[in-house]
């Protein structure tokens, strides 16, 4: 007999064998079809615990994110995880049944349905080899190599035979092989990429687990949903290249991307989502409104700033600096190039080299363009002494980096070569490190609230102990960089969810990630806790005994780059953006052209009053100047005929709103002076 404990505090003895889904029938037959997996945590004897804690002190969480090892390779059996509603259970273990408000049975919802499109596609195509199906953030998808690629019709095929699938209603069953069996029969079936992930994720002597469906098989350690008929409301949504192992000299995989949820109506409102989404694409809102373009002669992924885009970059850069003072940081500028000794010091030149610009060899030496600021500004403390009164140190600078993107990764101002940076480096004490990484998460907090941002939620990227060939510093230094970070988060009482092996070879990072008005994730602001370079460049303080002591540093962006966060606000906004950013903030539209006179009066005064206004007296309509300006998304529209000049006062029409009577100019100016002071997103 085994002890279940569920989440009521109630336990159960049942006999070793029984199922998850056993025991949501005894509660009840309806919690067992509402079901969809269960999250068991095996409870360990005490001997176990300490045991196992010794094991892992020190060591990261595992990572759940779609990646082959978070597919394939083995479990920590001790940790909470997925598990069938069939799986057998052998041990005393928590039990808690998961059903479809979960998070994380959507997850599965997903994996199971990419080996519905696993079957279809066999079924139509025999000849196919499988890659893998992980689920996404917003759907699933599966590799293929197959020497014809598909069309347009072959995925709509594929689409009707998943529905197919799904209303023969097959179980999910799991079953085992010996491992050498497994590599045997994907070898004599030319199944390269299976045996790949075998050979690579399991032991000699391992029993390998697949899941089967009808007559389709295929490696994985699940979970899944019961059956393909709990796959009902899926969409196959597009078609990409992806070379296998991700190396351009591998076979090109065609990767087929789909969609699933538990309803209709989830999926309908998901591509809902995408349509609006795709409505605000900055791309092509950054055309219309003339703010931004990537000239093809000059080069992909950089970036040309047209007038009405660079008043906004000016706005959001001198809001930062202005903040970075009131702040206590000091403003510095560094070159965009330097002699390559410099990135060997700093480790770049070993650890980052694939995503720098190659080499330029000039008379003196070889140099390269800049991807971060942090050695210039090492450079910059180094080039005094420093004693603890000097420190902490904080050196801001909005600096432009150049890295190296392929051609096919460019996306408009989200993904470019050359970007600036709102970048600070604080070098500091031991003692002071925990202080100032909590400011930059309050500074962080600040920018995202004052550009109209309202929800975020927050990742602690660390290390990988076991791939040493890709991080820099000693265990014991990250051991205490990560504890600070973690302590940081507690402290402030934020959420945050741990992901191994994403930390910068340096140090691991804090990254705050936004919630837009579609709900949407952007990575945009990071704090990274930096033990390495310091030591690299042999930085030193005099601390308060008189002896020399190495400073810890501090690396913080929080637009991320000017690019990004720009292109965010626009996807954000839909180019509607809140007075204070607006290109144009006020335009003016005389009835006529005996009004134009009065027009020169009101832009003045209002330049005046630092707004920044066009007047249209072009001679066209009132209603077609009306709605150019509607067009352009400027906040306020003012029009003025004979009545409004002889009384001094406006006719205003506001974004969104319509027209709001007449006003007096001053009780404008006075309005709009308050809106632009508070940063208001309101309007």
């Amino acid at each position: 007999m085994i002890a279940v404990h569920l989440p009521d505090g109630s336990i159960r003895e049942v006999p070793t064998g029984t199922t998850p889904l056993d025991i949501a029938n005894s509660i009840s037959p309806r919690l067992a079809a509402a079901s969809v997996v269960a999250r068991v945590t095996r409870i360990l004897p005490e001997a176990e615990l300490v045991l196992k804690k010794l094991e892992s002190d020190g060591k990261p969480a595992d990572d759940d994110e779609p990646s082959e090892a978070s597919m394939y390779a083995a479990e920590d059996a001790a940790a909470p995880r997925l598990v069938d509603l069939s799986a057998p259970l052998s041990s005393d273990t928590r039990l808690e049944l998961v059903k479809e408000n979960d998070p994380d049975a959507l997850k599965v919802l997903r994996h199971s349905s990419a080996h519905v499109m696993a079957t279809a596609v066999l079924e139509l195509f025999p000849e196919t080899k499988l890659g893998h199906g992980p689920a996404t953030d917003s759907g699933f998808f599966y590799d293929f190599y197959r020497e014809k690629p598909f069309t347009p019709d072959d995925l709509a095929a594929i689409e009707a035979k998943m529905a197919e699938v799904v209303a023969r209603n097959e179980p999910f069953v799991r079953e085992y092989e010996p491992r050498e069996q497994a590599l045997e029969e994907f070898a004599r079936d030319g199944d390269f990429m299976k045996t790949h992930f075998v050979t690579r994720f399991t032991a000699p002597g391992d029993q390998v687990s697949f899941y089967r469906n009808g007559n389709f098989v295929d490696f994985c350690r699940g979970p899944h949903v019961p059956s393909t008929g709990r796959v009902k409301a899926f969409k196959v949504t597009s078609l990409a290249g992806a070379y296998w192992l991700g190396d351009e000299k591998n076979p090109q995989l065609q990767r087929v991307y789909g969609t699933a949820f538990f309803s209709k109506k989830e999926l309908d409102e998901h591509f809902a989502r995408l349509e609006e989404a795709a409505r605000r694409d900055h791309r092509v809102l950054g055309k219309q409104l003339d703010l931004f373009s990537i000239q093809e002669l000059a080069g992909a992924g950089l970036i040309f700033w047209h007038p009405k885009g660079a008043i906004i970059r000016k706005v959001m850069e001198d809001w930062m600096r202005d903040e970075c003072l009131r702040r206590g940081y000091q403003l510095v500028y560094t070159p965009h190039v330097a002699r390559i000794n410099l990135w060997q010091t700093s480790g770049h030149e070993g650890f980052y080299a694939a995503n720098m610009f190659t080499p330029m060899e000039l008379d003196d030496a070889l140099y390269r363009l800049k991807p971060m600021n942090c050695p210039f500004h090492i450079l910059i403390y180094k080039n005094s002494p420093k004693s603890y009164r000097d420190l902490p140190a904080r050196y801001a600078e909005l600096g432009n980096v150049y890295r190296y993107e392929r051609s096919g990764t460019m996306h408009g101002l989200l993904r470019v070569r050359g970007f600036t940076q709102d970048d600070a480096h604080i070098f500091c004490m031991p003692s002071q490190i925990e202080s100032e990484v909590a400011a930059c998460i309050d500074f962080a907090e600040a920018v995202l609230k004052t550009f109209g941002f309202s929800e975020f939620k927050v990742e602690l990227s660390t290390w990988d102990p076991s791939d040493r060939a890709h991080y820099a510093g000693s265990n014991e230094n990250w051991d205490l960089a990560i504890r600070s970070l973690d302590n940081v988060l507690k402290a402030k009482g934020i959420p945050y969810k741990t992901i191994p092996g994403e930390a910068a070879f340096y140090g691991p990072k804090i990254d705050v990630k936004l919630v837009d008005v579609l709900g949407r994730l952007w990575q945009l602001s990071t704090v990274q806790f930096d033990f390495n370079l310091p030591a690299r460049f042999e930085l030193e303080y005099v601390g308060e005994d008189g002896e020399r002591h190495q400073p810890v540093m501090v690396h913080r962006a929080l637009f991320g780059s000017v690019e990004r966060f720009f292109g965010v606000l626009i996807e954000h906004y839909a180019v509607a953006f809140p007075l204070w950013l607006a290109p144009v903030q006020i335009g003016l539209v005389p009835i006529s052209e005996r009004h134009t006179a009065y027009a020169a009066k009101l832009e003045a005064e209002l330049k005046a009053a630092g707004f920044r206004v066009e007047t249209d007296a072009r001679n066209e309509k009132m209603n077609a100047k009306i709605r150019d300006f509607a067009n352009q998304k400027t906040p306020y529209i003012l029009v003025f005929g004979d009545k409004e000049e002889s009384s001094g006062s406006v006719s205003v029409r506001t974004r969104g709103k319509g027209d709001q009577g007449s006003t007096p100019l001053a009780a404008f100016i006075a309005k709009c002076k308050e809106l632009v002071a508070n940063q208001s997103t309101e309007l």
